[in-house]
Order: structure tokens, then sequence, then C-alpha cells
């Protein structure tokens, strides 16, 4: 099948022109200032701004076993309805993916069921380094280490095991870091302050900047020791910038490090409007911290920009801090959250394209996604700059049915999402007769 996209404004490797770009099949077949030639469709794109999909490297789809609050089907909708066209995915569903066949069980889901590109997280626990070693790094994202967590056995918190899995990993290492020590101390000073009553707002208190530092400036020490190829999910305070370089052109980069819609957006003001719905780990910090990691991701010591989209349901989320869960759904409103700090003057489009398109496929080494190239896959998305629209109920796909940002008014809308070719997505219509592909890597 042949579709020409027409009269597009192109945001791609730092630069925005005007030019048409010509689908056949999945690939990208010819970019163009003018294709004219017999077609199977035409979109006229004028007035709308062409953008590679978003390739968001950390959410949580909860299946297997959490499905009561998303499934890989629901989230890989609304992922696509948010311009996101690929995801990595977590290892801490139940059952965690600690054994290539459980890993293996994910794709098989996923091939089945999901509309985006997908790939998946293998898990590390303080007893399966045979299995971590065994990881196709071709067909698999990454390792993932909680090096701060209580979910079931994937804390890895044996410095003996983590030595080991840090120096025989030939994989890129993306790890979780918060100070599991420091945040029982936390705990326990704040129940002897406010009893069983512990309100939201000692949240970064508890998760503390410290619990942060401590726990990432070791894991840069040990990818400094070992040379490891080490990615930091989800910064949150401004001390941890200092681990972090920009001296590099990101391909040769041995560490680099990420932050989340979330971050970037609340701070610990907006505790007393939004409660528990943003509750996350690590948590949001100060307006300070927010302001640095913004800074930071304009000066190129942040790399990526991802979601930890991680839904529960509103039942769940709706408890007293201990009681309620931390996490909450954000790809279908992550592009147009940047898009909207765009719309302030914050950071510029290209550097958005950058961020959430171009670098994770650089720091995964994705193969042939995450611009608009010849010969790469057609992966893109159209969007209105100037479309206002408010996050509603009625407009949320998530299957927990609830969204962080309701109630905003965001100034950019998704008008289309190409994945391999296919239009899965169309002024909110959707197409969902193909399916994702399993990324691969060039590795």
């Amino acid at each position: 099948m042949l579709i020409l996209i027409k009269n597009a404004q192109l945001v791609n490797e730092g630069r925005i022109y005007k030019a048409d770009v010509l689908i056949e099949n999945k690939t990208i077949k010819q970019i163009d200032t003018k294709i004219n030639i017999e077609v199977d469709k035409i979109i006229d794109a004028k007035g709308l701004h062409l953008v590679p999909g978003v390739i968001d490297d950390q959410v949580h789809f909860r299946e297997p076993g959490l499905t009561h609050k998303a499934n890989i089907y629901t989230e890989s909708k609304a992922a696509i309805a948010g311009g996101i066209t690929s995801f990595m995915e977590m290892p801490n569903t139940n059952p965690q993916a600690l054994t290539q066949e459980l890993l293996q069980d994910k794709y098989k889901i996923a091939a089945e069921t999901s509309i985006a590109n997908y790939s998946f997280f293998m898990g590390a626990s303080n007893d399966n380094l045979e299995e971590v070693l065994k990881t196709d790094p071709k067909t698999v994202a990454a390792i993932k280490i909680f090096m701060g967590s209580s979910t079931g056995n994937m804390l890895v918190d044996n410095k003996s095991v983590l030595e080991e899995i840090f120096s025989k990993s030939s994989m890129l290492i993306a790890v979780h870091c918060e100070d599991e020590e420091t945040i029982q101390e936390n705990t326990i000073a704040a129940k002897k302050e406010f009893g069983d009553a512990v309100p939201i707002s000692e949240h970064p208190n508890i998760r503390s900047a410290v619990a942060c530092y401590k726990s990432s400036s070791m894991a840069v020490e040990l990818a400094k020791k070992h040379n490891t190829r080490l990615h930091v999910f989800h910064l949150s305070t401004e001390k941890e910038i200092e681990l972090f370089e920009n001296s590099l052109p990101l391909a040769e980069k041995r560490i680099t490090a990420e932050v989340c819609i979330h971050h970037l957006w609340f701070d610990e003001s907006k505790y007393a409007e939004k409660g528990t719905l943003i509750k996350w780990n690590p948590a949001v910090k100060k307006e300070s911290d927010k302001n640095a990691l913004f800074q930071a991701l304009l000066d190129d010591k942040l790399d990526v920009i991802a979601t930890d989209h991680a839904p529960h349901t509103l039942g769940e989320k709706s408890n007293t801090y201990f009681n309620a869960p931390s996490g909450g759904p954000l790809v279908q409103h992550a592009l147009p959250v940047m898009l909207a700090f765009v719309n302030q003057g914050k950071i510029s489009i290209e550097k958005v394209v950058e961020k959430m398109c171009h670098n994770p496929a650089i720091c995964f080494q994705v193969k042939n996604r995450g611009f608009i190239r010849e010969g790469y896959f057609a992966d893109l998305v159209l969007v209105d700059l100037d479309n206002p629209w408010e996050v509603a109920k009625d407009n949320i796909l998530y299957k927990c049915g609830w969204s962080p940002f309701e109630g905003e008014t965001f100034n950019a809308k998704i008008t289309h999402t190409f994945v391999n070719g296919h239009i899965a997505y169309e002024y909110g219509s959707f197409d969902e007769t193909n399916r994702g592909m399993r990324l691969a890597f060039d590795r």
C-alpha cells in the first residue's frame, strides 16, 4: 500500500522543514519537497507537524497478572492515541519476568494484542544471574534492576550480586535507584511523628533526595568500575544531576539518564490538590528539583523523556498514604504535556523530538526507528499544535479510567498515528486490523 503525506512540517534531527513523505507498506519510501505519484491514500497535512513516533522506554502495562489495572491491549491503544508508537515494558508483573520462559510469555501476549511496537525488560533479582546472562541483546530491550524497591523478589540489594551483574552483562542495564534502608528509616521517623495518619505530603521526605542519590551514585560507581552500559531511570532530584555528563555525543556515552513527564510537570505543592493521584516512586519533590531537571534536560545531561506509565484503579489510589500504591497512567498525555511546554516557550519542538524519539532509539540501539528517514519503519505522528482540548473522563483511554491531568487543557492534539506504515489512529478513531512489531536492536 502507498500512502502519501503532503505539505507537512517535518520535525526531525534538529530541523523543521516542509516536505512530502511517501510510505510504502511498512517503511518510509521517499522524503522530498514535492512528491507527485499515484497512491492509495493521500493525507493533506497542511498546518500540521510530522514527528517520528515516540519511543517510551519505561512503562508498566500490568500484564500478566495485574490486568484489573491495565493490559497490553488497552494501554498500547492509549499510547497510540498519545503518539507513542513503541514501548519497553517493565518486568514486575505477576509472575515477574525473571526467567527467559516468563519473558517470552509476555512477547507472545504482545504479538497477539499490542497495537504499538513492543519490547520487554528482563528482570534481575538476587538469585537469577544465570537467567539474566542468557538474555538476547538483539531482541530484548535491556536488563532491569530495582536497586530500591519492595516489589516482591525484585529488590537487588546484595552488593556481590550487583557486582556480578554489572561486571558480566554485555547488555544495557537500566536501574530504578532509591536506597531501601534510607526509605525505611524515614518511614519510621514519619510514623513516630504522625502515627498512622502520615500525610501524602511526607512522600518526598520518606522517599527522599538522599535515598535517591545514595542509590544512583552507587549505580554510577559500579558502571564506571566495570565499564557497564548504564541507563538510570526517572531522575527526580537536583542533586543527582551532578552524576551525569554532557561532554560526549549520546551514542558514545556509557552512562545515560532519563526524566519522566510527572517530574517535569508536578512538584510537591500539588500534593494538596492531587493527593495520592500523584504518588510516584521516586516521589515528586521540590519545585527547585523540577526546575533543575528541566534545565538539565535542555543542557543534555538528561538524555531521554519517558513516562513510567504505571496505572492503578481509582479505588486503589483513593486510599490512605501507606495503602495507596505508587504510580499513575501517562502514555496518552505525555506528548501533549511536552508540547504544552513548547507552547509556553520552555523547550523547542525539535528538542522534544530529540528526547522522546531520537534519543531512546540511540540509547537502546533500536533498529530503524526513532527518526524520519528513508528506509526506516514508518512510525509517524501528525500533530496540530493549535487545537485545544481538555482531558476529561470521556476521552481517557486507560483501562483504569482516570488521569492526573484531568481538567487540564492542552493546545496540541494528535491527529494521526502511523505504526509500521499503518494508520492506527486518525482523528479519534482506531484501525486495529494490524498489530505492532517486536523491536529489534542493533547490537
